[in-house]
């Protein structure tokens, strides 16, 4: 876990760090960095992430696969509708990871529960 005031793009590489061989990273402009491409590259992954405006050499992206990280968003977005998660009230890093895994259990029974 990152402060809330530091970028995410600061702490790709370590985040990656964990990637098994051969995956895809979907990621937003954000990320679009030549180093986060060569580290993904290098291990045999492929980084599906759209070039930011001021690339002169446009890169290949899936616009199939790239849907699939708006699938994320918007449920990181659900998430932060329990307030105890956007505002990061939990100092400990276990204590608010249970956290997101009660509220991600809860959306799922939201989205699963049988309506009879």
């Amino acid at each position: 876990m990152t402060g809330g005031q530091q970028h995410d793009s600061l702490m790709a590489r370590a985040r990656l760090e964990g990637l098994p061989s051969g995956e895809m990273v979907l990621a937003d402009k954000a990320y679009d960095a030549t180093e986060i491409r060569t580290f993904v590259r290098l291990r045999g992954g492929w980084a599906n992430i759209p070039t930011r405006r001021n690339q002169r050499d446009p890169i290949c992206l899936s616009p199939y696969l790239y849907r699939h990280r708006n699938h994320v968003e918007r449920f990181l977005n659900r998430m932060k509708h329990c307030r105890r998660i956007a505002t990061r009230y939990e100092k400990h890093a276990t204590n608010f990871l249970a956290f997101v895994k009660l509220a991600a259990i809860r959306l799922w029974l939201r989205v699963n529960a049988s309506t009879a």
